[in-house]
């Protein structure tokens, strides 16, 4: 069983440079967002494949060589995301991963969607901004958190798989999620500030 194996995610705007190449500071600069639907929704300003920095999901648990493109694509709205597989040793857990959607539909679109499959919610607030964490028992050994953005929502996916084919207890499903989420939340802040 494999979560996530593949690089899938580049900087579309890099081109192949011949001679020597050298090194600069990161840039400041606002990139084209990877995908861009056909309404006239903003456009979605954190794109998980670009913005989250490797130090911080080495930092949470997470291997950012194990990224995989997790886009959406839909004419009516822009989901960008990756997928990354987890790190860390876990009693019980064989295996984890975390997958990282950011989309332009508006928080009144999410918490129907929550509504409509059934979850159960926990509101809560990430770095002074409205958040679910969620949780349905038809998706066992899964954890989500929604949180809104300027442009959006944020979304979250925690999934654990139980060592032996056994499964991981309910109250281990969140473990780690809302810190994940605060410090990837805090990346966002950056970048939000920069596109005002």
């Amino acid at each position: 069983m494999t979560i996530a194996a593949l690089a899938g995610c580049a900087d579309p705007t890099r081109t192949g440079v011949s001679g020597v190449e050298t090194s600069s500071p990161p840039t400041t600069a606002t990139h084209e967002p990877r995908l861009v639907d056909e309404s006239d929704r903003p456009l979605v300003a954190f794109d998980p494949c670009l913005d989250i920095p490797d130090d911080v999901l080495v930092t949470v648990g997470y291997d950012p060589k194990s990224e995989d493109n997790a886009d959406f694509a839909a004419t009516h709205y822009t989901m960008l995301g990756c997928s990354y597989d987890g790190t860390a040793i876990i009693p019980g857990v064989a295996a984890y991963g975390l997958t990282v959607m950011s989309a332009n539909f508006d928080w009144t679109i999410e918490l129907q969607k929550v509504a409509d499959n059934g979850d159960n919610v926990i509101p809560t607030e990430i770095l002074g901004r409205r958040a679910l964490r969620k949780t349905n028992h038809s998706l066992p050994e899964s954890c989500g958190m929604s949180v809104e953005t300027s442009y959006g929502v944020l979304i979250f996916a925690q999934v654990l798989f139980g060592k032996a084919g056994a499964r991981v207890p309910e109250a281990q499903w969140c473990t780690g999620l809302e810190d994940t989420a605060e410090r990837i939340v805090a990346v966002l802040d950056d970048v939000e500030s920069r596109t005002r």
